[in-house]
Parts: C-alpha cells; sequence; structure tokens
C-alpha cells in the first residue's frame, strides 16, 4: 500500500464506513482492505477518535497545536529563569 496522510475529517469518515461495514458481518482484515488503511491504522484510528465528529477532531487538532506552542512559551521562560539566576550568583 502507498503511504498516504489522511486529515482527521478523513479518518472520521472512513471509521464511520467501517462501522457501516462491520455491521453487516464483514471482518475487520476485510474492512481495512475496503478502507486502503492497514489494520493497526485502523485500530489506531478507532483509539483516537473514536466517538469524535468531524467538528469535534478538528477542534481538536487546533487545541493540540495551541497546546504545543504554549509549553514552547513556558519552556523558553524557564530557560531565561534558570539565565537569570545563573547571573545573578555570579557564577560565570
Amino acid at each position: 500500500m502507498a503511504r498516504r496522510r489522511h486529515t482527521p475529517e478523513q479518518s472520521i469518515r472512513k471509521l464511520r464506513e467501517a462501522d457501516r461495514l462491520l455491521g453487516e458481518g464483514a471482518e475487520i482484515a476485510d474492512v481495512a482492505r475496503h478502507l486502503e488503511v492497514s489494520e493497526q491504522t485502523y485500530h489506531r484510528w478507532r483509539n483516537q477518535f473514536g466517538g469524535l465528529k468531524a467538528d469535534d477532531a478538528k477542534r481538536l487538532e487546533d487545541l493540540e497545536r495551541e497546546n504545543a506552542r504554549l509549553e514552547r512559551i513556558v519552556a523558553d521562560k524557564e530557560l531565561e529563569i534558570d539565565a537569570l539566576r545563573e547571573i545573578s550568583r555570579g557564577n560565570w
């Protein structure tokens, strides 16, 4: 299979289709083949996007991006504080 990136919306759409196929009695391996993803990807998506809707996934992605930005800001501030402490001690 060729490697592709799916957006969260595409993943959720494929999970809905998988639910429909599984409800009709298909096996997980057949469903994954139909969706053109590996079984591992199917299970990862199921854990990550299990009960989400497409707009919820978009919001989650935005929040994760904002969280990463804030974590970088805090890390930079901590480095500045450590540098100022070293300077105030005169250990340079």
